[in-house]
């Protein structure tokens, strides 16, 4: 059978260290790279720049509140405002004259040190003392954006990303901005798949499983809870100017609110908190979930299998979406990556009935 523990042997520093020893986990991921590379070929224009480039976004944003909310243990709701830091400060600094590169650098190094700023709130309160002071971020931030008009132009108003090239290719086309996202989401993931490999890693981890403990065995909590905020604060803004340039590509206040951060932290907590296959999971179901159910509603409604008004039609979606989520919540807490994690249990033992422990 091709999903085998049989044969996995360390015997050298090399092959225990490496990410995925088995076998077969390597060549699900080469295939799923392959398959992300192979995007624009296997699906339309309509499906690449509606789905899957939105996805991939919102995957490397779910992936930086991981490393905060799963690795480091401190909770973020207002991780939307980080992400609508980087993107203004990417489109201001375009705007400057200076090249898309250096955009991406000065927009997540902006964020992370406002990012550090509220974030230092967490080197004195814990839990729901931290959501409120992370909950001032987001509102303090939209209150700048909306009424500084150097910033945003206004309340109303809407701010057009520029023509920008990314290592010397225009990000114009469809593929390209496919590409550039896709690019951003592997150096995030590989970042966070790595982290927890090394000793900034394992002190953040120390760090929220305990920060009494952790300080009695020489983590310094004050520091590693700020460079938390600083690293996850960084992603983030990338991310955020990522998703201003390859798809929102013009960029206004209510794109990021509060339902905004709700939806990020939904979409760890749903996949799994502190997993990265689980931001994956996640990101697509916040995203996608309410689109396939409202076009499955809509269709039975066409079909005459569901007589509902169009108001309620509307809602529907959201409804089941949500009974999704508590459903999710009540019955795998753990999230969409322990029940992908339970299957491939599974397939490591079969066809013995005794699981691996």
């Amino acid at each position: 059978m091709f999903y085998r523990l049989s044969g996995v042997h360390h015997t050298r520093y090399q092959s225990a260290r490496q990410l995925w020893p088995i076998p077969a986990d390597r060549r699900i991921v080469w295939g799923l790279l392959a398959l992300a590379l192979l995007g624009p070929l296997i699906l339309s224009d309509l499906y690449l720049s509606s789905y899957a480039l939105p996805w991939l976004v919102w995957t490397a944003a779910a992936l930086s509140l991981t490393l905060l909310m799963g690795v480091a243990g401190q909770l973020h709701f207002g991780f939307a405002a980080v992400m609508a830091i980087g993107a203004y400060t990417s489109i201001h600094i375009v705007r400057a004259g200076w090249p898309f590169e250096i955009a991406l650098i000065g927009a997540g190094l902006t964020t992370a040190v406002i990012g550090c700023v509220f974030g230092a709130a967490a080197l004195r309160v814990k839990g729901l003392y931290l959501v409120m002071a992370t909950l001032a971020m987001q509102y303090l931030v939209d209150w700048v954006i909306i009424n500084v008009p150097a910033i945003s132009g206004g309340a109303q108003a809407t701010l057009q990303t520029p023509d920008v090239r990314f290592l010397f290719v225009p990000l114009e086309s469809d593929i390209s901005l496919y590409y550039g996202a896709l690019l951003w989401t592997v150096i995030v993931t590989v970042f966070v798949l790595n982290i927890k490999r090394t000793s900034f890693g394992r002190a953040l981890v120390a760090v929220r499983d305990k920060d009494y403990a952790a300080s009695i065995i020489g983590v310094n909590s004050f520091k590693y809870k700020l460079l938390a905020f600083f690293t996850s604060s960084f992603l983030g803004g990338v991310s955020g100017a990522i998703l201003a340039f390859c798809y929102y590509q013009a960029v206004t206040p209510e794109q990021f609110g509060f339902n905004v951060s709700i939806q990020l932290v939904a979409m760890v907590l749903v996949g799994g908190l502190g997993s990265v296959v689980g931001a994956y999971l996640g990101a697509g179901f916040v995203l996608l979930a309410p689109i396939f159910l409202t076009n499955f509603v809509a269709f039975l409604s066409n079909q005459g299998l569901l007589d509902v008004s169009t108001n309620l039609l509307s809602h529907i979606p959201l409804m089941a979406y949500g009974a999704l989520i508590i459903g999710f919540l009540l019955f795998e807490p753990l999230g969409l990556a322990k029940i992908y994690d339970n299957i491939r249990n599974y397939f490591l033992v079969w066809p013995f009935r005794h699981s691996r422990s």
